[in-house]
């Protein structure tokens, strides 16, 4: 039970960050291209990436953190479902190449982003 209130917890978090970090990008970069969602997506994948190494390298931490801060925040922060909707929305609206584009842009960013995040957590703590 501990262990799905962690994820519970980090799930709730997670999703009113995602929230609130997409809501700041769309202000500055606008809403015309669904920026806010790659946004969460990249810097969720690195964060995963610099988590997943730290808890290998030198974190020890028990199985309710770990899932509170995994499956819970960054499962809820990052968001593919929304992604989904993005690429369908702008499908729907006849723009067949930007949603392309954001959908490879999204998958690109995303994995150089854990690849980064396990890099950089290499580089700090070996």
């Amino acid at each position: 039970m501990k262990l799905i209130l962690a994820i519970a917890a980090g799930g709730a978090i997670g999703a009113v960050g995602r929230h609130y970090v997409s809501a700041q990008v769309m202000k500055v970069l606008g809403s015309g291209f669904p920026w806010g969602t790659v946004s969460v997506n990249v810097l969720g994948s690195f964060a995963m990436g610099a988590l997943i190494e730290l808890m290998a390298l030198r974190w020890n931490v028990g199985n309710e953190l770990r899932a509170f801060m995994t499956v819970g925040f960054l499962g809820a922060f990052t968001t593919f479902s929304t992604f989904s909707l993005d690429f369908a929305t702008l499908l729907e609206r006849g723009e067949g190449y930007t949603a392309l584009g954001y959908a490879a842009l999204s998958v690109v960013l995303a994995v150089l982003g854990l690849f980064g995040g396990l890099a950089m957590t290499r580089m700090f703590l070996t």
